[in-house]
């Protein structure tokens, strides 16, 4: 039977995990429903002997994928923190990767120690099906959408605004204030990748964005109406939010990152489409 309370001299040890959304109910632990965080803590448990908390950079919601989440937890006994990465591999399921494992200091902290985090959504257009991409990717194709309208959207964004525009029901956090530090939206053939990076992210917000940024791009919505919905908080007005498989957490950054860059940085491969001469051969 597993303890109910761990020894004490305990380490910190941060993880950068990767996971795939389509079959978990999100990051944070919930009764009667599979979770990320309950997933890696049992795995932990199992060979601590005992329960722990795993403490995440942020919280996605149900479907939503990530590609460099951070946490921590504490930990005591004999296993190397770089070797916790190995390990817990061996008892997690397929749509969980932990890609490396470390050692940092009592004060640091994988969400209060993050100077930022960002987002990537991916917006699929072809009009034909395409499976392999539809986890991954919102399958809008009702539409033309112009990327540069979305682009000119999203500049007015950038610095700290209240955005409870965007802010979803149920959240227990106290303000709407956001600094948005970077956003950027570009298209590569069929697919549109829409990044945003900021000090801290609302609940829903990402999903409510991208749905109005939508409506901006096909024409529904004029820029400056999209604007002064956000800028008068209107929250009334956003309706929709885009579906939760073409989110994903691209990053988290820190001011002194215990782990080199190739580990955390950049690791979701964009879709790209290509046409290739069939050659025949004699």
């Amino acid at each position: 039977m597993l303890e109910s309370h761990q020894p004490t001299q305990t380490h910190r040890v941060a993880l950068v995990i990767q996971y795939l959304g389509t079959h978990f109910h999100g990051w944070q632990r919930q009764k009667k429903q599979r979770t990320v965080q309950e997933e890696i803590e049992i795995a932990i448990a199992t060979n601590l002997g005992y329960h722990v908390t795993l403490h995440g950079a942020g919280r996605t919601d149900s479907g939503v994928h990530a590609a460099a989440q951070v946490a921590h937890f504490e930990a005591t006994g004999l296993i190397p923190p770089h070797k916790w990465a190995t390990i817990l591999n061996g008892y997690l399921p397929p749509d969980i990767l932990i890609r490396a494992s470390t050692s940092v200091d009592n004060r640091w902290h994988a969400r209060f120690s993050a100077a930022y985090r960002r987002y990537r959504y991916t917006i699929y257009t072809e009009d034909r099906l395409n499976l392999f991409v539809r986890p991954f990717s919102w399958h809008y194709y009702y539409a033309p959408l112009d990327e540069s309208l979305i682009q000119a959207a999203l500049k007015p964004l950038l610095g700290k605004h209240h955005l409870a525009a965007f802010h979803r029901a149920g959240s227990k956090r106290s303000h709407s204030w956001v600094e948005v530090q970077a956003a950027e939206c570009r298209r590569s053939g069929p697919f549109i990748h829409i990044e945003i990076q900021a000090d801290g992210f609302l609940y829903g917000m990402v999903r409510l964005l991208v749905g109005m940024l939508v409506e901006v791009g096909s024409g529904q919505r004029t820029l400056s109406s999209f604007t002064e919905l956000w800028k008068e908080e209107r929250r009334e007005e956003v309706k929709y939010a885009a579906p939760p498989q073409g989110l994903c957490l691209l990053r988290v950054g820190y001011p002194d990152f215990p782990f080199p860059k190739e580990i955390w940085y950049d690791t979701l491969p964009k879709f790209v489409t290509s046409q290739e001469s069939l050659v025949i051969g004699s």
